[in-house]
């Protein structure tokens, strides 16, 4: 699969959301698109906390998985907006580095093939719904190796000034309770910078959740 491939099978998400996605990122740099990894996720990989196969799950234009490569690791990303792989695809080859990105539905990650190590989330979590987010947890649990870790920013609701779809801690525990094939081992409070707010960014959260 590529990224030119504009089927609703291949894209394999709801169209009207693909065709919004691709419109923002036709238009110029989205809101959430920093041009640079997220400090939380730059600082999980200065300690050692990226290892192994890396999936960059709603990846954009593929800051993370390019991050997660020039550590010298086997890197995916995926995402429903063509567009943004195309983008992706092409910072990729301007680095010199190789990354694997694929137009895809983060519900159907099994279609892979691959089990990764670490899995990185940045704002794609808080877009879902409470129906959505049943099918993403185990979407994400089928492509987690045992013993493999997630990693969740997202918005927060515990401060004024933060992005659309805050969530409250307990969602996050809620949907990756221990019957998921999840435990959440830390929530701690950060900050997710985006194109609307100041350097230090929004209010966030940043979950470490290992698969069991």
């Amino acid at each position: 699969m590529t990224g030119d491939d504009r089927g609703v099978d291949p894209a394999r998400g709801p169209v009207r959301r693909i065709q919004e996605f691709d419109d923002i990122y036709e238009q110029g740099a989205p809101p959430w698109d920093i041009g640079r990894p997220q400090a939380a996720f730059a600082g999980l990989a200065d300690a050692g906390g990226i290892r192994g196969r890396v999936l960059d799950v709603g990846c954009g234009t593929g800051e993370h998985a390019l991050l997660a490569a020039a550590m010298g690791l086997e890197a995916t990303g995926i995402d429903s907006s063509a567009v943004a792989i195309r983008m992706a695809r092409e910072k990729a080859r301007q680095r010199g580095l190789d990354v694997r990105f694929e137009v895809w539905d983060a519900l159907d990650l099994a279609g892979l093939g691959v089990q990764f190590d670490t899995v990185l989330d940045c704002g794609l979590f808080h877009s879902f719904d409470a129906d959505e987010r049943t099918r993403y947890v185990a979407s994400l649990a089928s492509v987690t190796e045992r013993d493999g870790t997630l990693y969740v920013l997202c918005f927060s609701d515990e401060a004024p000034d933060t992005g659309p779809h805050p969530i409250r801690q307990e969602e996050l525990r809620a949907a990756f309770n221990s019957g998921t094939g999840w435990d959440v081992a830390a929530i701690e409070p950060g900050r997710l910078r985006t194109r609307f707010h100041d350097e230090r960014g929004a209010p966030a959260w940043c979950a470490t959740i290992k698969r069991i």
